[in-house]
């Protein structure tokens, strides 16, 4: 699919500098950028490239002005980097605005779904399924039943969205992500097995809700396990049952949450990080990556560390870690001498 600079000024409201009839097809950054591609100039230690780039159009601040020839057309915009942004926004809509019902597939005669809708090949949709208006489902996508999904959802191949699942509007699940198996729920007997508890809650995500490729998200043992307006989930997360999430809260890759785990708004939460069951984690907390935590945690604090310390403690401590070998040293030095 080609666009023209004018074209592409319209979308973003901006002006073009150049041959407004240049068409692009792909993008590329800006020291890569041949004939054919869009590429963007925001930061000011990327500027040398502009001259030497093939990009066919670049967009650029308004304030920009060129000290040398140029051969890319430009167009100026208040905000590049934004700008650009809003073109791939613009640019995946465009490309994955796919229609209709594909074969084969399995759709329940009590399911239903509303308009601008995508079903991919080998998809299955159970009993009782609720899909709203512009929903992509990719291939081998599995929905069980009684699942309600609303506006403007994408989800990707191979995702898997068991029995009772609630998804809200504008939320995107990547391939492999399961949503709503069981929770990890099992009692000891006196043989020393193991019986299953019976996980019958559900998984509700709100509105606005990235779940990475990947990633699970167990159902709730009783009630729902929630993750509130705006959350964002890496790759390869394990979300255990009854676990809620607070709103605009952001977790990066391979972090674990045990069961029943509350997590507040705002909160940054880095990769590898492992969470203990039944713990409060406040409001725009940040865990740095690889931390363990095994209490309750205020808002605001920072923390890094297993098992975690206040981000300002743990690196005092950190100076004393690694001066350990020097400080034993010094230690047997001294003992050496008083045994002489």
């Amino acid at each position: 699919m080609k666009f023209t600079a004018n074209q592409i000024a319209g979308i973003l409201e901006g002006t073009v500098v150049g041959n407004p009839e240049i068409t692009v097809h792909k993008l590329a950054k800006i020291e890569e950028g041949k004939e054919g591609s869009l590429t963007f100039l925001a930061n000011p230690k990327y500027t040398p490239y502009i001259y030497s780039t093939e990009a066919s159009i670049t967009i650029v601040n308004n304030d920009f002005e060129p000290e040398q020839e140029l051969s890319t057309t430009l167009i100026k915009v208040d905000d590049a980097y934004k700008s650009f942004s809003k073109l791939l926004e613009y640019y995946n809509q465009v490309k994955n605005n796919k229609l209709g019902v594909e074969s084969p597939v399995f759709i329940s005669d009590s399911a239903s779904y509303g308009k601008d809708f995508y079903l991919g090949a080998f998809s299955y949709l159970g009993n009782n399924v609720q899909i709203g208006d512009n929903v992509k489902i990719y291939p081998n996508v599995y929905v069980g039943d009684n699942v309600r999904i609303g506006d403007n959802v994408t989800v990707f191949a191979g995702a898997k969205i068991y029995s009772e699942t609630i998804i809200g509007d504008h939320c995107v699940i990547h391939s492999g992500a399961i949503i709503g198996a069981d929770g990890f729920g099992f009692t000891p007997n006196q043989n020393g097995e193991y019986s299953k508890v019976p996980q019958t809650g559900n998984v509700i995500l709100e509105d606005h809700v990235d779940v990475g490729a990947g990633t699970t998200i167990d159902r709730a043992t009783l009630g729902s396990t929630i993750l509130r307006k705006g959350v964002k989930l890496d790759n390869q997360i394990q979300i255990a049952h009854n676990v809620e999430i607070g709103q605009n809260t952001a977790i990066a890759a391979q972090t674990g949450i045990a069961g029943s785990t509350k997590i507040g708004r705002n909160c940054l939460i880095g990769g590898q990080v492992g969470i203990v069951g039944h713990v409060i984690i406040g409001d725009r907390v940040k865990i740095q990556a690889q931390s363990g935590i095994t209490r309750n945690v205020k808002d605001d604090e920072i923390l890094q560390g297993s098992p975690a310390l206040t981000y300002s403690d743990y690196n005092k401590s950190y100076v004393h870690f690694k001066n350990l070998p020097k400080l034993v040293s010094k230690i047997e030095e001294l003992e050496k001498g008083e045994d002489s």
